[in-house]
């Protein structure tokens, strides 16, 4: 059922699992007007306790399921699908054996009889396809534009396998940058042990499931979606307008001068701003201490980890009194 924010379940849904009653929903089929091989979802979801989502794509002949969604510290049901059941899943990336066309995003609700289930308020996804682009692309402006988001490091939790916990991380400095992070611990500092938690993907065995990341950080924050952006120019776009960034790196040892790490195959990091000559102005989770995270990298090294990383992967997640820039070129 359609409400004002969202969709619900019907008072009279049907069990149809055990003791479960439960609701599914089709999106329209969608045309991006290009053969994809990547897609990557996104969602904005209420889950109530007794209540849970399951995420799924379809193409023409099968349906592909990224896995159950629910919120809190103690979810109902979350984690990725097995990709020994369905190897064109990866985690949180579908890649269509030889490429699709088209796809529809499906959701199926779920509550214990007598809750009040889940709210769906949206759903999304991007994909991509082909080579990103090779060389450094130049500043938009040559105009130093720095946004004073918090600095917070992984390593602070070192003991407690805080060393994997960029993606939580960078998502408590963006919430905290907008004023929706969750109160602090009794020490004073931030709990991002919490925010490990409210993400953690038992099937990954780990926190760095990117649409989950954005599915925590949609109950806080008025929005929250995962796109993928053509070059650092579109992301100098949000930081004008007063959006910092979380974006996934790769590079090779040695690759990223100035990095806390030597190289990573995945890494989240928040990009805060630029310098007067286009350098990139992040808050690396990475570092050793709070004070040592904000660090600035190189344009060209930075955007070859970027880009080749993990294709241009940004989460976006902003309040709606900040609105997304203009000049999207399909990106978000």
């Amino acid at each position: 059922t359609q409400v004002d924010d969202g969709l619900v379940m019907r008072p009279d849904a049907p069990v149809t699992g055990g003791d479960w009653e439960s609701a599914y929903w089709f999106a329209p089929p969608f045309e991006p007007g290009f053969r994809f091989d990547e897609l990557v979802a996104s969602w904005t979801a209420d889950t109530p306790p007794e209540s849970y989502i399951t995420v799924s794509v379809l193409d023409d002949h099968k349906v592909h399921q990224f896995g159950t969604w629910s919120s809190g510290e103690r979810p109902e049901a979350r984690r990725s699908h097995d990709r020994a059941d369905d190897p064109e899943i990866d985690v949180d990336i579908w890649r269509p054996k030889g490429g699709a066309e088209r796809y529809v995003l499906f959701v199926r609700m779920w509550r214990a009889p007598g809750t009040p289930g889940p709210r769906l308020r949206s759903v999304g996804a991007v994909v991509s396809a082909g080579p990103v682009r090779t060389g450094t692309s130049s500043p938009l402006r040559r105009v130093e534009r720095v946004l004073d988001v918090p600095r917070l490091s992984q390593m602070n939790w070192k003991e407690l396998g805080g060393n994997g916990w960029c993606s939580p991380t960078s998502v408590s400095m963006v919430l905290a940058h907008a004023g929706t992070l969750p109160p602090t611990t009794d020490t004073g500092t931030v709990d991002i042990p919490r925010a490990a938690r409210e993400v953690f993907d038992p099937a990954y065995d780990g926190t760095g499931n990117w649409s989950f990341n954005t599915a925590w950080a949609a109950t806080l924050a008025d929005h929250a979606f995962i796109t993928r952006l053509h070059d650092l120019r579109d992301a100098e776009r949000f930081v004008d307008v007063g959006i910092p960034l979380v974006a996934s790196i790769a590079y090779r040892p040695g690759a990223l001068k100035g990095a806390p790490t030597h190289g990573t195959d995945g890494h989240l990091v928040v990009i805060r701003g630029f310098t007067e000559i286009g350098d990139v102005v992040t808050n690396d989770p990475g570092a050793p201490t709070d004070r040592s995270v904000r660090r600035t990298y190189d344009r060209g090294q930075f955007e070859r980890a970027w880009l080749d990383g993990s294709g241009g992967l940004v989460y976006v997640i902003h309040q709606s009194d900040r609105p997304l820039p203009a000049g999207s070129r399909g990106a978000w």
